[in-house]
């Protein structure tokens, strides 16, 4: 059997736009994407701290080092740019991995979104 743990998280970074004229999707600095080990295309949930939504989409990628955060298509009704979120990945293990896994957890400047 397998469990779904979670495995990324970029904890506590700024939305800087919300593009409802887009397909869909998070756009995330490359930077970002690196540091919590998540892949374009990976279904990322995201949490909303300032108004409590809590939703999934999937990752695009953004510019390296311009510390964007950007929420596309429908998820753009759910937050305002300066929102503060978490994003976190899960991935499925068995119970005995997920005993032992270490997830990546990202801290980054809450102001620049970048790598601290």
């Amino acid at each position: 059997m397998f469990i779904q743990v979670v495995k990324s998280k970029i904890h506590r970074v700024t939305v800087t736009g919300a593009n409802l004229d887009y397909i869909g999707s998070i756009t995330l600095d490359e930077d970002l994407m690196d540091a919590a080990g998540i892949v374009e295309g990976e279904r990322v949930f995201i949490v909303d701290n300032n108004n409590g939504e809590r939703f999934d989409t999937y990752v695009i990628k953004g510019e390296r080092g311009k510390g964007d955060v950007c929420l596309n298509g429908a998820a753009a009704r759910k937050v305002m740019a300066g929102d503060v979120v978490i994003i976190m990945a899960y991935g499925f293990m068995t119970p005995e991995e997920a005993r032992v896994f270490k997830p990546k957890v990202v801290f980054p400047d809450t102001n620049t979104n970048r790598l601290i």
